[in-house]
């Protein structure tokens, strides 16, 4: 189920963004007292809130920063001084005991950062002055004592937290009777709203149509609302965002949970908390590269306040699974660490993308007795599409993890050997294999516990995502139903067979997963499907329509997208996306896309350097493309993984309907509808039982009935 969002209730309000270490059990004792202290309020604390600033040489960040609703901001310094080391007190000077002597001024560091964070928060749309207060701790010196020493005449303590400060009460009594930097006012529903996503970093993702409010009764305005709204934080994201374990951690989500984004914030906070660590982050479809890229900028800049604009490449690495001529990848990278050939697509015989780079590993292995680990922490992305079947394991270990894993420099906790390895992966959406990506198959044996648990300070080992923001709940549950045969005739060609597994994806479940013939009911409830196009669209937002003849549904496909670009003013790129369905599509995407050029409509197909060039150069193209300005992408499945439009069209359902016992063909069609952040227009030709089975599921919108049969592809979650 999901889990509790409420700031006023929830156990995960309070955000340790990297364990603790033993000689920092000065900030420990703190921020366990502030945890206490604000546990019945409405707020969202963090132990090193990501906010780098430039204070002397290093980059610094808070040690704790509250957001209350009613008393603003809070930052507390911490600093682990006792009596004996404070030599003497100047104003805002502090001269610590040596050797050597110091001197420090932690009370203008922590209104520094205090200042930093209102006006970084306040330019994300929050019409009224934040309250903020700032704070040094001093968990090692006690209030009498400091006064019998006089230092009370030195410095104001208002602004001071000592060791008899740190009870629940005490604390919070403390934080609000202290003179604010900025008087605060109590903020409406949405300026707290905003201020959360602020913190969270969500604004980045909108896009502000100045002077103009969105007509909803046409596609372009439900666009616009969509890209203005901003959403609610979401705990679950803001902890995997923001966390840095000390070892391996696994992201399981349902397909538009936002793993992408995450991954790309991760690396990005972990850039600029290490700067001298090597990092990389490793994804599988090329045509994301551009997208990982800005969105890993875009994190870098809010990180750093602005301060920066982009990451060092020669710390931050990103890189394709196996990487190309032109483009540095995993494989390659240590291919070249380790003075071994990399092999190419022409020197593996591999069934699939994933089958030939796990035999380029297995390879490598082969040629490597001790692998050297250069890197300080490595994140995956699109995990799911890197699994291959048994046969081609490496002692029993899945290739390119155990390439990722021997390649991490150990990061020791508590005496144990950690690698700080992550990985995401989609539930049900791998293209090329049938495996789900466990432990015990990913490591071996030996690590089949490493995702079990949590780290200290609460980081858990393995996170489970249930909200989908992309794709709109009618969609996702047709994609589910679709892609397992949930209503097919005959038993179901894979899916969950466990009602907390079912749960664990955001739905609601009645029935025994015990016996065939079962009823089974799915409810996918609004709060785990916040995308608003079904409330804020009168018409459906899934059609599926059949046709006579090829050309008859490509010329109709063609005509409704003109109208979506004429009439309905949606972007031909960005907006649009078509994808064809069916094993060798290269024919009826080369039909798809010049249908489109005789409605008029510029089109453009994936590697492509220019529009309506509909069977690309196998030598002149660029992989990484996937969209061009001006035109509809044409694509076929494996290019469109990983990217999305507003408006998706599918065609070629017969190509499924042929072979509708596959679950490889059903796949495709479980990865294509997910694709779609509004609208999917699904069509085909003849006549199919798949048809009635596809008009069936539509007409269920979110509530599923079907009767339970065991599939042939179980992926239940046995860790």
């Amino acid at each position: 189920m999901a889990e509790n969002n409420s700031l006023k209730d929830s156990t995960r309000k309070f955000i340790t963004t990297e364990s603790l270490s033993d000689d920092q059990d000065h900030e420990k004792r703190v921020w366990d007292a502030v945890r206490q202290a604000f546990s019945d309020q409405e707020c969202l604390g963090y132990s090193h809130y990501p906010l780098y600033q430039k204070i002397g040489e290093q980059r610094e960040e808070p040690d704790i920063v509250v957001a209350d609703r009613e008393l603003g901001l809070t930052v507390i310094e911490v600093r682990p001084y006792t009596l004996d080391e404070i030599e003497d007190i100047d104003g805002e000077t502090w001269t610590l005991d040596g050797p050597p002597t110091s001197e420090q001024g932690p009370t203008r560091t922590a209104r520094k950062k205090l200042q930093k964070l209102i006006s970084w928060t306040e330019g994300d749309r929050l019409f009224k002055m934040i309250g903020g207060r700032s704070f040094v701790a001093l968990p090692a010196i006690e209030r009498e004592k400091w006064k019998d020493r006089g230092l009370d005449q030195k410095v104001g303590d208002a602004h001071l937290l000592f060791a008899d400060d740190l009870g629940k009460k005490t604390l919070h009594r403390r934080v609000k009777v202290a003179t604010p930097l900025v008087q605060p006012t109590e903020l409406d529903d949405e300026q707290w709203k905003h201020l959360q996503g602020a913190l969270g970093g969500t604004t980045i993702y909108q896009e502000v149509s100045e002077g103009r409010t969105a007509d909803t009764s046409t596609r372009a305005g439900v666009v616009t609302e969509l890209q203005e709204r901003l959403h609610a934080l979401d705990l679950q994201q803001e902890h995997i965002g923001k966390e840095i374990p000390p070892g391996p951690q696994r992201i399981r989500g349902i397909a538009g949970s936002g793993k992408t984004v995450l991954l790309c914030q991760k690396a990005a906070q972990m850039h600029l908390k290490h700067p001298d660590w090597n990092i990389a982050l490793v994804f599988h479809t090329r045509s994301l590269y551009d997208q990982i890229e800005s969105l890993t900028e875009r994190w870098i800049k809010r990180f750093s306040g602005g301060e920066r604009q982009t990451y060092d490449e020669d710390q931050l690495h990103i890189l394709h699974a196996w990487g190309a001529k032109d483009q540095p990848g995993l494989y390659g990278e240590m291919c070249k660490a380790h003075d071994v050939r990399k092999l190419t697509v022409g020197d593996v015989d591999g069934d699939s993308p994933a089958e030939n780079l796990a035999l380029a590993c297995n390879s490598f292995f082969e040629e490597v007795d001790e692998v050297e680990p250069i890197y300080d922490a490595l994140l995956i992305d699109e995990g799911q599409d890197l699994v291959v079947a048994d046969h081609l394991r490496h002692e029993g270990r899945q290739p390119i993890y155990w390439l990722a894993y021997q390649a991490l420099c150990s990061a020791e906790e508590n005496g144990t050997d950690q690698r700080r390895l992550i990985w995401a992966y989609d539930e049900a959406q791998s293209l090329d294999s049938l495996k789900i990506p466990q432990a015990k198959e990913l490591f071996g044996e030996d690590l089949s516990r490493i995702v079990s648990g949590t780290y200290s300070g609460g980081i858990r080992k393995s996170e489970i995502m249930s909200r989908c923001y992309r794709t709109p709940g009618p969609i996702l549950v047709g994609a589910h139903a679709l892609g397992m045969g949930l209503k097919r005739d005959g038993s179901m060609i894979a899916g969950f067979t466990r009602q907390e597994d079912w749960e664990a994806i955001g739905y609601e479940v009645e029935g025994e997963f015990t016996a065939t013939g079962n009823e089974i009911t799915l409810l996918r409830p609004d709060e785990n499907s916040p995308n608003p196009v079904p409330h804020l669209w009168e018409g459906d937002v899934l059609e599926f329509e059949t046709y006579e003849t090829r050309d008859d549904e490509l010329n109709a496909v063609a005509s409704s997208i003109r109208h979506n670009i004429e009439e309905d003013n949606l972007n031909p790129s960005r907006n649009l996306l078509v994808i064809v369905l069916g094993g060798r599509v290269y024919k009826l995407r080369a039909k798809m896309a010049n249908a489109l050029q005789r409605h008029g409509v510029d089109s453009f197909v994936p590697t492509a350097l220019e529009l309506n060039d509909s069977y690309p150069d196998r030598f002149e193209k660029d992989p990484n493309r996937f969209w061009h300005d001006g035109g509809v992408t044409v694509s076929q499945i494996h290019r469109a993984k990983g990217n999305e439009a507003e408006f998706v069209y599918i065609v070629g359902a017969d190509q499924i309907a042929r072979e509708e016992a596959s679950p490889h063909m059903r796949n495709q069609l479980f990865v294509a509808l997910t694709r779609s952040k509004g609208w999917v227009h699904l069509s085909g030709t003849g006549v199919y039982d798949l048809y009635d089975e596809i008009r069936e599921v539509i007409s269920s919108g979110t509530l599923l009935e079907f009767e339970f049969s065991r599939p042939s592809r179980v992926i239940d979650e046995n860790e």
